[in-house]
């Protein structure tokens, strides 16, 4: 059976929270926009690594102290900034500040990765992260391309995982953007019924690039059984320290720069024991706030979800569209998102 996104869609999802935050990753797709296609595994050749990878800066210590403090944002509850041994060389947080761009190539509505042509894309996002620098010059901002690697499905689909893996060509075209702008890529993955021991190996030959970094999004993994959409899925901390662990090896046996992994979260229970996620040397953590909707019902996510958990780094995602669904809402400027305990590292446009 083909997949699609199209009448079976996944649609936007409901968060029965005391705060109703909303998602809507998947929302609205047509068929038009993700075509029916099989269920591909990657086959395109790996990047060879680059040589100055062998000679990664060591950290510099205290302008990391120094820079985790500063975004703790005079945090006084003791839980920023999180506690733990300094990364690995060659580590990019948080001596710099992501804006990242997310979606899929195939789809108009999943994000602003895709939406528009690339030209225009890759201008919207140079003119963010001005936006983002002029608003915090203690931190460099960087861009990323954020792309959709997996994408959960409202059909079952080959092998009934509800999942739906994008050719090595997609993903090849995004790494090719983003050398335009020296940019960061982030391979992002919904597993739907399948699991991360499943997915995580099949783009291993990504991974290994200096580049590129990794995200995973509990809300599509289904671990009930249902199909996505239905309820909000969920990760444990041991599913989380899986993907860290496997991201870790990497990193050692190819001398890389450490890798970030990114988490999408906007509920407690998609993610669940976090006081049990190991931190490495060779990974640094992002707890990303992927909630949209009304600007206080995004805080207040932020400050019940993020905040009182602390894993390691936390980021903040913002919409184009769905944050302006609500009366007087708007999209939160870098001003405000800065406001925030502790200030997020990590900014997700879609």
């Amino acid at each position: 059976m083909k997949q699609t996104i199209a009448s079976a869609a996944i649609t936007c999802v409901l968060t029965a929270s005391s705060l109703l935050s909303f998602s809507c990753n998947n929302a609205n797709e047509t068929a038009k926009d993700l075509t029916a296609k099989k269920d591909t595994v990657p086959t395109a050749a790996p990047a060879t690594v680059n040589p100055a990878v062998g000679t990664l800066t060591p950290v510099d210590t205290a302008k990391y102290t120094q820079l985790q403090k500063y975004l703790a944002n005079g945090d006084s509850s003791g839980r920023w900034p999180v506690k733990h041994e300094f990364p690995a060389a060659g580590a990019i947080l948080p001596f710099n500040r992501i804006l990242a761009y997310y979606g899929n190539l195939y789809s108009t509505r999943m994000g602003v990765l895709g939406e528009y042509a690339e030209p225009k894309m890759l201008e919207m996002l140079q003119g963010e992260v001005k936006k983002w620098q002029a608003a915090d010059t203690t931190v460099k901002v960087i861009p990323a391309l954020h792309y959709i690697a997996v994408t959960a499905q409202g059909s079952p689909g080959d092998g009934g995982k509800y999942r739906l893996r994008m050719p090595a060509k997609e993903i090849d075209k995004v790494l090719k953007m983003a050398e335009k702008i020296n940019a960061l890529v982030f391979i992002d993955i919904q597993v739907g019924l399948s699991t991360l021991e499943q997915e995580v190996p099949l783009l291993e030959k990504y991974l290994k690039m200096p580049n590129v970094h990794f995200g995973i999004d509990p809300e599509f993994s289904m671990k009930g059984g249902q199909a996505p959409g239905k309820v909000v899925g969920t990760f444990d901390a041991a599913d989380i320290n899986y993907v860290a662990d496997y991201l870790a090896k990497l990193v050692k046996a190819n001398n890389l720069p450490p890798k970030i992994l990114v988490v999408h979260r906007f509920t407690r229970k998609m993610v669940t024991n976090s006081q049990s996620i190991k931190l490495r040397p060779e990974v640094q953590i992002v707890m990303d706030m992927d909630g949209w909707g009304h600007q206080a019902r995004k805080i207040n996510t932020y400050r019940q979800f993020i905040y009182p958990e602390p894993v390691q780094f936390t980021g903040f995602k913002l919409f184009y569209k769905n944050d302006l669904k609500e009366a007087n809402s708007h999209v939160m400027s870098p001003e405000e998102v800065l406001k925030l305990k502790p200030k997020p590292i990590y900014i997700q446009y879609q």
